[in-house]
């Protein structure tokens, strides 16, 4: 028997979000729990409060079977024509950014007075970064992040303590969580990041030396909670493997990270002096399984594994996290 996973707090965002008119857009890393959320726990809603399942118009785009309509001029007729009466109809439609011209198609779905779409997207460069703007304002989003430690309990069936010590080591993907040995949970999460992450990345920017930006993801999962920037990072590259590597490159590798939500920066703040200082910052991993896969499960210091933890909870909540330093004056 398969365990559920509670995701209510991503799950009354979308209710709240029902008939508000604008396009739902639910957010983050791949293999999170976007579909599941979507298609799983939002539609058993629906349908538990009466909406008829011929209401509910399903689309996954990255699967095989439905690569046709990925082609707008396919998709769009077809969605209109499931359009059979005046009757509220749902549109979840799932990795919507494999869609050719999705804003326009989803705008063009959201102009008809009887539609609610909500759908998902794996790339922030597409979906996050000022979706305000991208949707002309009728896009609304919802960040979705791996599973929180009360929601990894939710499934757990250990005390807390030992619960903690599997989370801060493997993590709060899925598919990970519900896997039954510690190697099974390794081998996924390296298989999830050749597989899937890397792949993603690679494909997506055309990267060319691929080792040179794993070497970055690596430098990086060794140093979260330290305060860095991409010229300090190409003086590491220089005097650790001689490398050319430049500051301009490890910037574009990292937005590239950032837009598939791997990484997440978190900028410096004077506090004394009220203002942003531009560098150096920090950068925090979206998970910890998949931080500690990249060393090898070498560095599990808590301090550090703790920090990027309450980091990750403090913006699963909705809020903006800064960094700095504070003087202890003895």
């Amino acid at each position: 028997m398969v365990k559920e996973i509670k995701r209510d707090y991503y799950l009354e965002q979308l209710i709240n979000r029902e008939g508000n008119g604008l396009i739902k857009i639910v957010t983050g890393i791949r293999r999170c729990g976007k579909s599941y959320l979507l298609r799983t726990l939002f539609k058993n809603h629906l349908l538990e409060n009466g909406v008829d399942e011929k209401h509910i118009i399903e689309m996954a785009f990255d699967l095989f079977d439905n690569i046709e309509y990925r082609d707008p001029k396919i998709f769009y007729p077809w969605a209109k024509k499931q359009l059979q009466d005046n009757e509220k109809y749902y549109f979840l439609l799932d990795e919507v950014q494999l869609l050719d011209e999705f804003v326009s198609v989803l705008n063009g779905l959201a102009d008809k007075k009887n539609c609610d779409i909500f759908v998902t997207g794996s790339n922030a460069k597409f979906l996050s970064r000022d979706i305000a703007t991208e949707f002309g304002g009728r896009g609304d989003e919802v960040h979705m992040y791996p599973l929180s430690f009360s929601e990894f309990m939710s499934c757990y069936d250990g005390n807390k303590y030992d619960g903690w010590n599997e989370y801060i080591t493997y993590g709060g993907i899925p598919l990970v969580v519900l896997a039954e040995t510690d190697e099974q949970k390794m081998n996924l999460l390296d298989n999830l990041f050749q597989e899937t992450y890397i792949s993603d990345i690679v494909k997506r920017n055309k990267i060319r030396n691929v080792g040179e930006m794993e070497s970055l993801l690596d430098v990086l999962a060794s140093a979260i909670g330290a305060l860095t920037n991409p010229n300090k990072l190409q003086k590491t590259f220089k005097s650790v493997n001689n490398s050319k590597i430049t500051a301009t490159t490890i910037t574009k590798y990292i937005e590239y990270l950032e837009d598939a939500f791997l990484v997440e920066e978190a900028s410096r703040y004077d506090i004394k002096g009220k203002s942003y200082i531009g560098t150096p910052m920090k950068y925090y991993f979206m998970d910890m399984g998949l931080r500690n896969s990249r060393i090898h499960y070498r560095q599990l210091e808590v301090t550090h594994s703790m920090e990027n933890v309450i980091y990750n909870e403090l913006r699963m909540r909705g809020f903006h996290v800064d960094v700095g330093n504070l003087t202890v004056i003895e």
